[in-house]
């Protein structure tokens, strides 16, 4: 990162404007070359820490400040920090981090997202957190990401049932087992199917040990999911948990994706149906809710399903693959809902790729 400063023109050059332009100049110089701190540019220049910073803002509100980010050339088309940006003040994210690979939809498919998502977690889970995640294609490859045991947290929490008079593998006892494993945490086990009548819901929910399950789930400080389409090809059919009547009421409906079973609308809304009452799972409000919530997904079939649960807020933090990116940012239109507020950032900066080279100019975003 360099930073240049321009001459002032000779029109400038006059009365208390040119001495107040001098300053911000050499507060700038000294912050952005130098390295100096407020403290130091206020004793350097004989003013106080506040104008010590309104002077170094002015001189990059004024254009007087140029910072140039050169992308090596082993990281062309691999780092996409404009499209992040756009995703983050589009749809009120905290982070979104967007991988080069093409999604394919198969278990393999998922490795970049899940190297991603786990390298993410690590900078973003503590001691004391509790991890929820739900079952699918995507948190296994978080799980299997996950190589050293530098990051802790107290315990990891399965949100959504899962056992089914099916034989099919959720990948639940793999994801739960590694993640507790290398985050030397205690696992806590929802066992319960995903979908029941509704008179055994009630009765699992009033079960000491799943309604403790439940409650930490719902309570976890951060939650890993990944989504599931409204389609024969999601998990949940191929696992027989739906049939095909169920998916056709959920089109009717207008669902467009799952999270933990959960089915929502393209705006985000919950949809309602017969599936509501007999889901055993923590529900949308509450990852709505949680501010370190990481939706990890991506692939053609998944489009709408990701635009949706971004609509409804139900992430703070988007891994997921370019083309995808590229497809939300094109069908944003819309995205304004009521639940999508920034839930951490400061000091943003603003990144405008130059033409013809892989360079960035940034400039600092005010009252962020």
């Amino acid at each position: 990162m360099t930073a240049s400063v321009p001459e002032v023109p000779s029109t400038q050059r006059s009365s208390k404007t040119s001495d107040d332009l001098r300053l911000a100049l050499r507060a700038a110089s000294m912050y952005h070359l130098e390295g100096a701190t407020q403290a130091e540019i206020a004793a350097k220049l004989g003013v106080s820490r506040p104008t010590a910073g309104r002077l170094v803002a002015r001189a990059r509100t004024q254009g007087l400040v140029t910072i140039d980010i050169h992308v090596p050339d082993e990281l062309q088309g691999t780092v996409h920090a404009d499209i992040e940006r756009e995703l983050e003040n589009t749809f009120g994210l905290t982070e979104a981090l967007v991988v080069p690979d093409v999604i394919d939809g198969t278990a393999n498919g998922y490795g970049s997202l899940g190297r991603a998502a786990s390298a993410m977690l690590s900078r973003r889970l503590q001691a004391g957190d509790t991890l929820g995640f739900t079952w699918g294609p995507e948190t296994v490859a978080v799980a299997h990401s996950l190589k050293t045991r530098g990051v802790k947290c107290a315990q990891v929490v399965q949100l959504d049932g899962s056992m089914s008079s099916a034989d099919y593998q959720t990948g639940v006892e793999y994801t739960l087992g590694r993640c507790a494993e290398y985050l030397q945490a205690r696992p806590v086990r929802l066992n319960a199917p995903l979908y029941a009548d509704p008179a055994t819901v009630t009765a699992l929910q009033q079960d000491s040990v799943i309604s403790r399950a439940l409650q930490a789930g719902t309570e976890a400080d951060v939650m890993i999911y990944g989504l599931g389409p409204v389609s024969t090809s999601t998990t949940l059919f191929e696992g027989s948990f739906i049939d095909l009547q169920i998916l056709d009421e959920l089109r009717h409906l207008g669902a467009v994706g799952e999270i933990g079973g959960r089915f929502f609308a393209q705006d985000g809304t919950p949809t309602g149906g017969s599936l509501p009452g007999r889901t055993v799972s923590v529900g949308l409000d509450a990852i709505r809710d949680c501010d370190r919530a990481i939706l990890i997904s991506g692939g053609t079939k998944k489009y709408q399903a990701i635009l949706g649960a971004l609509r409804g807020g139900f992430a703070s933090v988007l891994v997921t693959d370019i083309e995808s990116a590229r497809w939300l940012m094109t069908h944003k239109a819309g995205s304004g809902a009521g639940e999508m507020t920034q839930k951490a950032g400061s000091g943003a900066c603003e990144m405008t790729q130059k033409a013809g080279s892989g360079a960035c100019e940034m400039t600092q975003k005010e009252g962020k």
